[in-house]
């Protein structure tokens, strides 16, 4: 036996999910899981489904091929397929910050992360001994102005050589490459704080303690190039009050970056994102 998790995007037309659930049923597989959803302004269908095959009755190399000729073309899906049970390699970028780090690793070592993790990069040492400690191999490579060509080629090696799925970006102080954003297209996940663009710069936690803000949040999503503006994949909120210290906000948002963070890697990891333009269907 077998599980697979298919996830579709086409435009909306009538009988899509008639004709996919009676491909299952004809290839005797068993629906654990559907659910989907329909664009109307856009007239566009979304759907994510998790069945249970027989690999002796139709192996999962034949239910691709039968779906991609039988279903997919004719409805002009754009549609991607993996194995419930896949553990997809995840590469995780760090700078000095460590409590996204630590949150992940802790996540991954408790099995709570269905991931492989072949290394953590960073563009600085400070953090070589968190990765010791939980016996993943650490890079360093310095980024500078002068130094950020060649230090994006050694990136896109090493992620080549560990044939890597995604990244994540767990606080890394760097803006990413054109040229690493074009390969992982849609599979780099950053976090950040959710106070841009009203505080921008290096202290926005003491701009917003000045301003007298109630709530603080944290917003993880898809890097492209245009700076913190890909489609969101995770956000979260916290009240906070004039009786909070700046000590105590940059706590409660680091705590928010965390959970942020580990979800939006759990919805990618379980395949449950769809890209759309510059939004997202999370599906539950």
């Amino acid at each position: 036996m077998y599980a697979i998790t298919l996830v579709i995007q086409c435009p909306d037309k009538k009988g899509i999910i008639a004709d996919v659930t009676s491909f299952v049923y004809e290839q005797k597989g068993n629906i654990q899981y559907i659910d989907q959803y329909v664009d109307r302004e856009n007239g566009a269908f979304f759907m994510r489904l998790q069945a249970e095959l027989d690999e002796q009755l139709c192996s999962y190399q034949n239910f691709v091929s039968l779906f991609e000729n039988q279903l997919a073309n004719g409805y002009n899906m754009t549609w991607s397929h993996q194995p419930l049970n896949y553990k997809p390699k995840m590469a995780v970028f760090v700078s000095k910050y460590d409590h996204c780090l630590y949150d992940l690793l802790g996540r991954f070592k408790s099995g709570e992360l269905g991931v492989e993790i072949p290394f953590i990069l960073s563009n600085h040492k400070d953090l070589d001994s968190i990765a010791k400690a939980f016996e993943i191999p650490f890079f360093h490579i310095p980024v500078t102005k002068e130094t950020k060509a060649t230090a994006t080629k050694q990136q896109l090696a090493l992620l080549k050589e560990h044939k890597v799925d995604f990244v994540v970006l767990a606080r890394y102080m760097q803006i990413v490459p054109a040229d690493l954003i074009e390969v992982y297209k849609n599979k780099i996940i950053n976090i950040h704080h959710s106070f841009l663009p009203a505080f921008p710069g290096a202290k926005p936690y003491h701009s917003a303690f000045e301003r007298g803000v109630k709530i603080i949040g944290a917003t993880s999503h898809y890097v492209t190039e245009e700076l913190d503006a890909g489609p969101i994949i995770e956000q979260g909120v916290a009240q906070v009050s004039h009786n909070h210290s700046v000590s105590q906000l940059i706590a409660k948002g680091r705590d928010l970056e965390k959970m942020v963070l580990a979800n939006a890697v759990k919805h990618h990891v379980e395949k449950k994102v769809l890209v759309y333009g510059n939004k997202t269907v999370i599906f539950t």
